[in-house]
């Protein structure tokens, strides 16, 4: 029984107690490059939309949000079963199952042949893109020890941001050379499937299988880990004795979101995702279609957005920097209000050395804000319903998007330029505001801890 019990409830204290190891630094790499065509893919509409606006299809404001709300549904409904399908049938199978997914239908968007047809595809990556972030930072959030979870997490999205100006500047050189060369900006964003080979000697997550009571499965990968860690370092410290016995789950409890325990916790988190995703999206995906509209030519707007990409991975590695060293909901607060300083500034200048200036400024603070927010949001939901509650709050944050770029569309039409930067700034304000008040404290405790500390 005394066996019994170690292996029911204390997987938590034995990889807590593993030093980061090759086995980890592969688990790391793996999960980087999936990050970085992830994140690449999820771009590769923002940088095309301009030439397809001016060239053959001829492209209206309208319709290039029809494309983005298409891409935000499909978000929408992949992190939903994303999340469900992580919390049913394991970590590491669901994510080799979504990156096969969005890697196979971005190849499809270079075959579109109209505005619907591509609407279509971009709908279904979504679905992909969306689903493998959400297993991908649960993955993250049980493998990797409480005192460096939120550096690895920030480490992945700093990888994974890295894309994001890599795509940038893929589109920069190929977009311009011929008509139908922003087809090849989608086959890029399809080279995730390498995540594939990588991902063979992944081991599923031990606490997954725990959770649902396959103590022998868990015991088992466990111990290889383990013998992999011993393999490099010799001896491993004992760890410490289980605090309580793991509850087995039967099935996948999603109403627990909304539960006495955790119904304050997915309050904050919906209001934290809803208006960071209209802000970030807001910014990020409008940005290049809107210098075009305002009268900036295509490739000085491709220039400057590709340079302000660049910022996307330093703010990435301020947060791999500071995410376990200050409390993560401080870190949430404190680029929450630069992301609104920046991008609202950015909103009232004109000048190419200012734009190029602000727009960084504000990249780099949005993205020091993601991989906080990526860590932070499985930590405040127990192991049973963390992917559910990771994929149900950023999948109503995309739903909700469906209308940011139709709001986007109506500012800009109804009162100009300013305004929507005016209403990205005012999204951001939000989410500081209830990230302060409401946010309970994260950093460097375990998850069975603060999922038993519930709002």
């Amino acid at each position: 029984m005394a066996t019994e019990t170690l292996k029911r409830s204390n997987v938590a204290n034995r990889l807590d107690r593993l030093p980061i190891s090759k086995l980890h630094i592969g688990v790391i790499v793996a999960l980087c490059l999936a990050y970085f065509f992830e994140l690449g893919d999820l771009n590769t509409f923002a940088y095309t939309a301009p030439a397809l606006e001016h060239g053959r299809w001829h492209l209206s404001v309208g319709t290039v949000g029809f494309i983005t709300s298409a891409s935000f549904l499909g978000m929408f409904l992949g992190a939903t079963i994303g999340g469900w399908f992580a919390d049913k049938l394991g970590r590491k199978r669901s994510l080799l199952l979504m990156v096969a997914f969005y890697s196979v239908f971005s190849l499809l968007n270079a075959l579109a042949w109209d505005p619907i047809s591509l609407g279509v595809f971009r709908f279904l990556t979504g679905v992909g893109l969306s689903s493998m972030t959400i297993v991908a930072n649960t993955y993250i959030s049980e493998f990797f020890p409480a005192k460096v979870r939120g550096k690895f997490q920030a480490l992945a999205m700093t990888f994974g941001l890295i894309g994001i100006p890599a795509t940038s500047w893929v589109a920069r050189l190929i977009v311009p050379t011929a008509p139908w060369a922003w087809r090849l900006v989608f086959i890029w964003g399809a080279l995730g499937a390498l995540f594939l080979i990588l991902a063979r000697n992944m081991e599923e997550s031990p606490r997954w299988h725990e959770i649902h009571g396959e103590y022998q499965q868990a015991d088992a990968i466990m111990t290889r880990i383990e013998e992999r860690v011993k393999a490099q370092f010799g001896s491993l410290p004992d760890p410490e004795a289980p605090a309580a016995n793991a509850p087995e789950v039967k099935g996948v409890p999603f109403g627990e979101l909304f539960g006495k325990s955790y119904l304050g916790r997915t309050i904050l988190l919906l209001a934290i995702w809803i208006f960071q995703t209209l802000g970030f999206y807001g910014f990020v995906s409008w940005v290049p279609t809107l210098l075009v509209a305002h009268g900036i030519s295509l490739v000085s707007s491709l220039t400057y957005t590709s340079v302000q990409s660049l910022a996307a991975p330093i703010g990435a590695l301020v947060a791999f920097a500071l995410a376990d060293r200050f409390d993560r909901k401080w870190l949430l607060v404190i680029a929450s209000l630069a992301a609104c300083v920046f991008g609202f500034v950015y909103g009232l200048t004109f000048e190419p050395a200012l734009i190029m200036v602000f727009g960084f400024l504000a990249v780099m603070s949005i993205q020091f804000f993601a991989p906080i927010a990526y860590a932070y949001t499985p930590e405040l939901y127990p192991t049973e319903a963390r992917a559910s509650g990771m994929g149900f709050n950023y999948g109503i944050g995309r739903l909700v998007n469906i209308l940011g770029p139709l709001i986007v569309a109506a500012l800009y039409a109804g009162s100009g330029y300013g305004s929507v930067f005016i209403y990205i700034g005012a999204c951001w304000i939000i989410v500081a505001v209830v990230s302060a008040i409401w946010g309970p404290r994260t950093s460097r405790r375990r998850l069975e801890q603060i999922s038993q500390t519930a709002v």
